[in-house]
């Protein structure tokens, strides 16, 4: 049996990533094969581009039908799946969100919906029996406008799209589907108002409210005066219904129509049998405080979405492209790879790319939520493609939708603007507010029992003047009462308020969290694993020790040393030139030859007459009868023991000095790590290929709790495994690339300065979008607040439930008091929610 491994991307394009259905689906096509024993998703991969696994038997079937199999197999799948990523307007409420949801997945053809209560709407369909035509009409049933759609979407839609703006030209028809922008107010040319909300635009359900509660307040007081007739305050009463329960009923209306019922329906059939007893205030101010909560409760949603919807409006709609010496505006969308655009003083940087003219500082708060300017400088190559680079300079690197400091500057573009970093970051975004957190999917589960058993117990209520001596207007009333207490309103938008407050402050502070489960599971987490390499330390060797042996001064040992290492090309050899150089401060260095290398023990070249080697001391165990005595071999592994890589230095037969290297730890790492026990990190564990004392070196230093070291890949897996079992929960830190396989493997894969590596940002569930380890203890606290928050919302709206049914049963609270306490219970989760906006770093 033989294995052989592709590329995921290669064979489906469109999926988003390797947990997409369709994977599953070409898993499946494919495992039924002759030949082919098993398909799996590779765990440990090198490779950070996902990988499908075959294990295959050679005699049954060849590497290229295996090939032939894969590719037709996804471009079926292709061919027959599709996926839409959609941000709408006119989501009022959770509630609303799961109705839409019901309404798009009983289109035929729709596989599955998932609609957040800020409008992002994501969704899997099969070509074949639906279409983006079918899918945006039912869209606009619900009285929703598609505001804008992923920037990567499949072909297949872009095609639908294109094919439908081509029958709007020849019908000269105005219902667009496109993403557009207008006044409110504005109509199409037929004359037909958008449903944006009412006359008065998106506000119209507040001013209702608002109106409905000053006919209630005018009529309630002119009830008093006895010289007015009461057909007047009747009047008001009737006044104040159609204002209240204008939004109310329509709700109630679609609902039922699509046969359901929510809470809307609910109120509405309160107030008419408050109508029915001759409560007309009653009915009222019950209707008054029902929209307020309502119009409250979506202004409240909306301002989170807006932080969000903010990062779309980052990047210009234009950049002043140079060519031919001159400069002309054009569309960012218009922008390739490779043109020269030109950036003046205080201005928003269109496209991503490097500096090829001019130096300036750059405001790069907007990406990666840096504080601080970063100095620009321009690449060395200016010719040069960087566009597959992702080893840019962070000095050469800028962003879309960055701000330059006072100085022009020309930039070469590296993605187009459907590609950029910003672009990227606006798509994970949205698809994270469409992931459902645990609670959310507890709170939902819990609802599906709940709602049935109390509609049992308000049917049995009904029937109460059966068993006790009361009217059955007694019995109506006190039903109605249960039917308003029991609506868990504030249950419902309990978890989705926190988590779309959470990842909105979230990404303004430079981190991207992708959805309500790792931001759960990271305010759980007790343990945190590190990388090493690039994470706890800087990621490049510097000089740290220079020590002279016998009569040879300092400079000139290091003058030896610089001159040989020049010749070679390894890392360690180019930290002792760069930091040797600087430590010479321009003396001149002379010119060494003859080099020769002795792998993995180090080098020897010609000086002069003299004959120089630089290496660990196993390269002088075999080289000749001229050994270290034991003092220079204790100095050396005191070194060493400190975390050091050495290198011990001859010249002919005479030991000269000893230089050492060591990847020093980031000055902030004591700091962090220090901060992060402060907030409940009680294990910190790093993760190492380096030797045990350097790893127990670095840990000493820094203030970890564990370091495992000599870990090859594939035991970095394991180790994340062990600890999984000895925690239950644990995150994984590094770089999102070479640490994939781990990240993959642990509760939450958080990877750092992922601003300019695509992979990293697909890869990771948390992405630090500078590289700044000071950054995690933010993320980490404000996935912990939000985790406190979303239990005291729980709390609040469960206890209020709690509280009111016995109430309402008990004739202790009456319908008018039931709905203060309702609305006021979901407006307090809300804005308890929004104080996550407010998170100090």
């Amino acid at each position: 049996m033989k294995k052989l491994q592709l590329k995921i991307p290669v064979l489906l394009p469109q999926v988003p990533n390797e947990k997409d259905t369709c994977v599953q689906r070409l898993i499946a096509e494919l495992e039924s094969k002759e030949g082919l024993e098993k398909v799996h998703i590779v765990d440990d991969q090198e490779d950070t581009v996902p990988q499908l696994c075959f294990h295959y038997d050679p005699d049954i079937i060849s590497i290229d039908r295996i090939q032939s199999l894969a590719e037709n197999a996804g471009a079926e799948i292709t061919e027959k799946y599709g996926h839409l990523l959609l941000e709408v307007e006119g989501i009022r409420h959770t509630r609303h969100a799961r109705s839409i949801e019901k309404s798009l997945l009983a289109i035929n053809g729709v596989l599955e919906v998932s609609v957040s209560g800020s409008g992002m709407v994501r969704l899997e369909f099969d070509k074949k029996q639906t279409n983006f035509d079918e899918i945006s009409k039912q869209i606009e049933k619900e009285y929703l406008q598609i505001q804008r759609s992923s920037s990567n979407e499949n072909d297949y839609t872009k095609a639908s799209k294109k094919q439908e703006r081509s029958k709007k030209e020849d019908t000269k028809e105005q219902t667009s589907t496109e993403g557009h922008e207008h006044k409110e107010g504005e109509t199409h040319e037929e004359g037909e108002e958008h449903a944006h909300g009412g006359i008065f635009g998106k506000n119209t359900e507040l001013i209702f409210s608002i109106i409905c509660g000053a006919l209630l307040g005018i009529g309630f007081s002119l009830s008093y005066v006895e010289s007015i007739p009461d057909w007047v305050s009747l009047t008001l009463y009737i006044g104040a219904y159609f204002f209240g329960g204008f939004f109310t009923a329509k709700e109630a209306v679609q609902t039922v129509a699509k046969g359901g019922f929510e809470i809307d329906f609910l109120m509405l059939v309160a107030t008419i049998g408050a109508t029915i007893l001759g409560e007309w205030a009653e009915g009222a101010l019950l209707l008054f405080l029902f929209s307020l909560g309502h119009a409250l409760e979506h202004y409240a949603m909306e301002k989170a979405r807006k932080s969000i919807a903010r990062l779309a409006d980052l990047a210009p709609k234009t950049a002043l492209l140079k060519k031919d010496g001159k400069t002309e505006e054009v569309g960012i969308e218009k922008l390739s790879i490779g043109d020269i655009i030109v950036v003046k003083p205080n201005s928003k940087i269109s496209a991503d790319g490097v500096v090829v003219n001019g130096k300036s500082s750059v405001n790069q708060a907007p990406i990666t939520g840096e504080s601080i300017p970063v100095d620009k400088i321009p690449v060395e190559d200016t010719s040069r493609d960087y566009s597959a680079d992702d080893d840019i300079k962070d000095e050469n690197r800028v962003f879309a939708g960055t701000i330059n400091g006072n100085n022009t500057l020309e930039i070469k573009v590296i993605k187009e603007a459907k590609d950029s970093t910003l672009s990227r970051l606006v798509k994970l975004v949205n698809e994270a507010q469409t992931q459902k957190s645990p609670t959310q999917l507890l709170t939902d589960k819990f609802e599906k029992y709940f709602v049935p058993s109390v509609l049992v117990l308000v049917g049995l209520l009904l029937l109460a003047f059966l068993v006790i001596d009361e009217p059955f207007s007694a019995s109506f009333y006190r039903a109605m009462a249960v039917l308003v207490a029991r609506s868990p309103c504030a249950l419902a938008i309990s978890t989705p308020s926190a988590i779309l407050s959470g990842v909105a402050r979230a990404t303004r502070g430079g981190v991207l969290i992708k959805g309500g489960r790792p931001l759960e599971d990271l305010g759980e987490l007790t343990a945190l694993a590190f990388d090493k390499t690039g994470t706890l330390t800087e990621g490049k060797p510097k000089l740290t020790e220079v020590v002279p042996l016998g009569d040879i001064e300092e400079n000139e040992l290091l003058k030896i040393a610089v001159a040989v290492e020049n010749l070679s090309d390894h890392p360690l050899a180019k930290a002792v030139v760069r930091d040797g150089k600087e430590r010479l401060e321009g003396t001149s260095v002379p010119n060494a030859t003859d080099l020769e290398a002795v792998l993995g023990k180090g080098i020897k070249a010609s000086l002069g007459k003299d004959k120089i080697y630089i290496g660990n001391l196993d390269l002088y165990e075999d080289l000749d009868e001229a050994k270290p005595s034991e003092d220079i071999s204790n100095k050396v592994k005191e070194l060493e023991g400190g975390g050091n890589t050495t290198m011990l230095i001859r010249r002919n037969k005479e030991y000269i000095g000893i230089i050492a290297l060591m990847d020093t730890p980031r000055e902030v790492a004591k700091e962090t790590l220090k901060k992060l026990k402060e907030i409940g990190i009680k294990r910190m564990i790093m993760l190492t290929g380096d030797n045990q004392k350097v790893a127990d070196a670095v840990a000493k230093e820094i203030g970890l709790t564990d370091a495992w070291g000599s870990l090859l890949p594939e035991e970095k897996v394991d180790a994340i495994k062990k600890l999984k079992e000895q925690e239950s929960k644990v995150a994984m830190v590094g770089d999102g690339v070479n640490d994939a396989p781990a990240m993959a493997n642990s509760t939450v894969g958080i990877a750092m300065g992922v601003a300019g590596s695509d992979v990293a940002l697909e890869t990771a569930d948390i992405a630090l979008m500078a590289d700044k380890l000071e950054t995690l203890p933010f993320a980490i606290g404000l996935s912990r607040k939000a985790k406190t928050i979303i239990k005291q919302n729980l709390w609040v709206s469960l206890g209020i439930v709690a509280l009111l049914i016995p109430s309402t049963i008990m004739g202790w609270a009456n319908i008018g008091i039931a709905v203060v306490i309702h609305e006021g219970s979901t407006l307090l989760v809300v804005f308890n929610a929004l104080r996550l906006l407010a998170y100090k770093k």
